[in-house]
């Protein structure tokens, strides 16, 4: 069995693998992790091998660490351990999250290319991959909460909101007024984005939304036509995949 773990800025997403399927999900809070709740999700469970795909290098370190307790298992990191088999266009190959570049490679296999990944979570990311099956790069934006957060605590009068979908379009409130600008706003710059990248990908390119906050986006897109929220963790378990295949 595989215990796939991506750590992102806000959650730890984990996911148990048997053969090719995920039998088991769990989203923990990056300030709410404990060994115990990893403890708690494993259970009785056997594991044969665990990969983590980070962007926080300390708490991947902390979950390996919880894993070689719990299981006598040392988890292999993707980018340090593990490369993810994707030709990466990157100027500086090491600055790229690793979790973009898991997505692009999942997106490719599940989907095909040409293909365009958006994400939504702590931060927006929207990234390209060629007809080659190559990592072309992309754009990244603050993600929503980010964005509200901002225009709380720079200005004098605005209050702090909690993320959630507003109704309408215009706001007739500052609430809304400020949940839509933020929502419809961040979706129309990523149209505006992926537009551009159609022009010069393929305009037949899919276009794969994934990510915690992906749905309040695909609200207001014209070019997100799947959403996939375990985009991250099917990568995961395909890049392992590809490594017992060219073993």
């Amino acid at each position: 069995m595989l215990l796939a773990a991506d750590i992102g800025n806000t959650n730890i997403s984990l996911a148990l693998f048997k053969g090719s399927k995920i039998s088991k999900i769990r989203d923990i809070p990056l300030k709410e992790y404990t060994q115990s709740k990893l403890f708690k999700y494993i259970g009785k469970e056997s594991l044969d091998t665990a990969l983590i795909c980070s962007v926080v290098p300390s708490m991947a370190k902390r979950l390996a660490n919880d894993l070689k307790k719990i299981s006598g298992i040392s988890p292999r990191l993707i980018g340090k351990d593990i490369s993810v088999p994707l030709k990466n266009l990157y100027q500086n190959p090491k600055q790229l999250g690793q979790d973009r570049l898991v997505n692009a490679y999942a997106a490719s296999k599940i989907y095909s290319a040409p293909v365009i990944v958006v994400s939504c979570g702590t931060a927006l990311t929207i990234d390209a991959v060629s007809k080659n099956r190559e990592f072309l790069g992309g754009f990244i934006l603050p993600g929503l909460r980010s964005s509200l957060s901002s225009l709380n605590a720079d200005t004098a009068l605005l209050p702090k909101l909690k993320l959630k979908p507003a109704s309408g379009l215009i706001g007739r409130n500052t609430q809304t007024g400020i949940l839509n600008g933020v929502i419809a706003g961040s979706a129309g710059s990523i149209d505006s984005l992926i537009e551009k990248i159609l022009l010069k990908i393929s305009k037949h390119a899919k276009v794969i939304g994934t990510g915690g906050d992906i749905y309040l986006i695909k609200r207001f897109s014209r070019y997100i036509i799947k959403v996939n929220k375990e985009l991250t963790l099917k990568g995961i378990f395909l890049v392992y995949k590809n490594t017992l295949e060219n073993a």
